[in-house]
């Protein structure tokens, strides 16, 4: 025991060297555990060079706390180091705000993950695919193909809508036909249309049903739910299959009409039947 006491330099003997020792080799297993869990953690959702910085600033962070843990047994003034850590800290805080700021929000977009890499977001004004997450930025590919680089802070503080973050994704067409048509007859097309689809869903099923007396037209709301990812191309392909199919089947979808009277000037009143001509007459226009 007595070679524990020994001292080694000035005031610090061989048990306050001990025990640093033991404290920063526990700490660096811990930083190690640390950065094994993050990368099985983190493995689908970052690149792996982003994935190694994130590693390496939770290790040194961890080994920097199990130091500060074990500077008492070197008999460090804490009052002293506190006042010189906090000044460098303000310091180091205003020239670094931005920077610290992305990164942290950084930090906080990967492990909440609300958005992924392939995601198709729209975050604030831009709207896109997520390209890219990294420390710092995230990137948007538009879909006019333009590369946009979001500041995290941005990201982090603005409202974020994703629209594959749900396996299915609802969509609707509003069909008008004459009110001389079956409309029941023309709800049965649709439905079997959409029966047809590989990629309708079954569950969520679609809806089709009479919604509107229109004045031109009696609208037929078709709802449709389809995959995500393939949504877009469902719903252009289906609206150009129900046009064709109901006009195969003698349904017309309307346009607005007008009825058009000529009405005589003269003295006498005269009213003429619709689409006759009178010369020098006035027309009048009602639907």
């Amino acid at each position: 025991m007595a070679i524990l006491s020994t001292p080694i330099i000035g005031e610090i003997t061989v048990l306050d060297l001990l025990i640093f020792v033991v404290i920063v080799c526990i700490s660096v297993i811990i930083a190690n555990l640390a950065g094994i869990y993050i990368k099985k953690s983190l493995s689908d959702r970052v690149r792996r060079d982003e994935m190694a910085k994130i590693v390496k600033i939770t290790q040194a962070a961890i080994i920097l706390i199990g130091i500060f843990i074990s500077l008492p047994s070197f008999k460090v003034d804490f009052g002293e180091l506190l006042l010189i850590g906090g000044t460098a800290g303000i310091i180091i805080g205003f020239a670094s705000q931005r920077l610290v700021t992305n990164i942290g929000s950084g930090i906080f977009l990967i492990v909440e993950r609300p958005v992924k890499i392939g995601d198709t977001v729209k975050i604030g004004e831009t709207s896109g695919t997520i390209e890219d997450i990294r420390i710092l930025s995230t990137t948007i590919k538009t879909f006019e193909g333009i590369y946009v680089r979001i500041p995290n802070e941005t990201v982090f503080n603005s409202e974020i809508t994703n629209y594959v973050a749900n396996v299915a994704r609802r969509f609707e067409y509003r069909v008008g036909i004459r009110y001389s048509d079956d409309a029941d007859k023309a709800v049965q097309i649709i439905l079997s249309l959409l029966e047809a689809h590989p990629f309708v869903l079954k569950n969520p099923p679609p809806s089709v049903y009479v919604d509107e007396l229109g004045d031109n037209a009696v609208i037929i709301m078709v709802r449709i739910w389809a995959p995500s990812r393939e949504w877009w191309a469902v719903r252009t392909e289906m609206l150009w299959k129900i046009k064709t199919a109901l006009e195969e089947q003698g349904i017309s979808i309307p346009f607005p009409q007008r009825v058009v009277w000529i009405q005589e000037s003269s003295a006498s009143g005269r009213n003429l039947s619709p689409g006759a001509e009178v010369p020098g007459g006035e027309a009048g226009i009602s639907r």
